[in-house]
């Protein structure tokens, strides 16, 4: 049997095994954990996978190019370098600001506006490459920043503002990159919670100089592990491209055919007067945070399904709003601006003081009955022991990052969450507001 044959007998068997894995999956109620999130997959793929690693290349390349193409196409041309995590493509984007390359480079001290209320991967870029954060606070029901409330944060040191959507929920967009036009400060956008949102028709990602996506298993899109930042900008690609790829000047692609290199010039360059190998060459002081080319492989049926995925967490979100809107003295149910369209990544909630009950009395309740929930990220990040005693700049009272850190939660709507598993929600939370007025 030659080689193609028995790939194409390999594959076969995949098919048999999905199906067989498949017809095993049942949801039980109360014996099946209702997950926040996870990767949903079919023989799709299971067969990008195995196809990859079947290849003798299976650091980046062809699939890498595949999908970087079509996550272009999706995202409105922007130019996309892959990364082995959204946390990575967040250390990429702020490091990118601060390389000697870059145009307006930040310097240490300089500040970059940003919630309270985040995931501490929006944050510690700012903080590893010594700039400032300023902090913001976030309103209940989006638990985004206020934009009437930037003008007021910005002061001579102000050079940029990192923002999250935070659950898929767009922040008022028209605002922010007018204010940011006004007063000169690049706008970065953290859309790794909001693949697929909108904000006035636009999408999330599309407003900043630079913005991030995540592909972890929690996320709209999932390579198992993965990320990416993108931008319009090619000289910036350039840039970022050379950060992720230990540092170096040279923009070849990893599988590059060409001895010669991309630039057709490899080896006619120097290096203080010495002849020297292109690919050899640092022009900045970067990482190595490369995926390998099983990730984009995946992430290429994920990308074909996103539609499908996006009305799944609408339609889901709108029978956990249904659900949980009888609720409303207990609970501060979420809200999304006029002009946004989230494809939300979680349904939040948050306690209200009034409730009579705690977070952790009803979250208690739902993990005692196998429904998966979290809390909001690291609520009022500057609450947890790692960040009390960063250098930063806090321009209002967090009283809402706070209240967030103590009584806010949410549970998922991800594809994955089926009828079933939403009517077993709704018997559940009955069950938890029986007796009570």
């Amino acid at each position: 049997m030659d080689e193609e044959a028995l790939k194409t007998r390999i594959l076969g068997l995949v098919d048999e095994l999905y199906l067989e894995m498949e017809s095993r999956r049942k949801f039980v109620p109360g014996k099946t954990r209702v997950r926040f999130s996870g990767d949903v997959f079919d023989s799709r793929e299971m067969k990008a996978r195995v196809r990859s690693v079947l290849k003798e290349w299976i650091t980046l390349g062809e699939y890498d190019l595949k999908f970087r193409e079509k996550f272009s196409k999706f995202m409105g041309g922007s130019h996309v370098v892959l990364t082995n995590s959204g946390s990575s493509a967040n250390l990429l984007a702020i490091s990118a600001l601060c390389a000697k390359s870059f145009p307006k480079r930040l310097m240490p001290g300089d500040e970059v506006i940003t919630p309270a209320c985040t995931f501490p991967t929006t944050l510690n870029p700012i903080l590893f490459n010594g700039l400032v954060p300023v902090f913001l606070d976030v309103d209940i029901g989006t638990y985004n920043i206020n934009a009437s409330k930037i003008e007021g944060a910005i002061s001579e040191k102000t050079r940029a503002i990192f923002l999250p959507h935070t659950l898929g929920n767009p922040n008022e967009m028209d605002k922010v990159t007018e204010l940011c036009e006004e007063r000169g400060l690049i706008l970065l956008e953290d859309n790794c919670d909001a693949l697929d949102s909108t904000y006035d028709g636009k999408k999330t990602g599309t407003f900043g100089l630079m913005a991030t996506s995540s592909f972890y298993p929690a996320h709209h899109l999932s390579m198992g592990e993965g990320g990416a930042v993108y931008t319009q900008d090619h000289s910036l690609y350039r840039l970022l491209l050379s950060l992720r790829n230990w540092g170096r000047a040279c923009y070849c692609d990893l599988n590059e055919t060409n001895p010669m290199g991309a630039c057709n010039a490899r080896f006619n360059f120097k290096v203080k007067g010495v002849p020297y190998d292109h690919k050899y060459i640092y022009s900045n002081i970067g990482f190595n945070l490369k995926p390998l080319d099983i990730q984009p492989a995946v992430g290429i049926e994920q990308l074909e399904k996103l539609p499908q995925f996006t009305a799944k967490r609408k339609e889901n979100f709108g029978k956990l709003h249904s659900i949980f809107s009888k609720y409303s003295d207990y609970f501060h149910l979420p809200v999304s601006l006029p002009k946004a369209d989230p494809s939300w990544f979680g349904f939040p909630l948050t306690v209200k003081d009034d409730a009579g009950f705690t977070r952790e009395d009803f979250t208690g309740h739902l993990e005692s009955n196998l429904i998966e929930t979290r809390v909001m990220f690291a609520g009022n990040i500057l609450n947890h022991p790692a960040y009390s005693d960063i250098k930063c700049r806090v321009a209002e009272p967090l009283v809402n990052s706070d209240k967030v850190f103590c009584s806010t939660m949410f549970m998922g709507v991800y594809p994955g969450i089926g009828e079933a598993q939403i009517e077993y929600i709704r018997q559940v939370v009955e069950k938890f507001f029986e007796g009570k007025k």
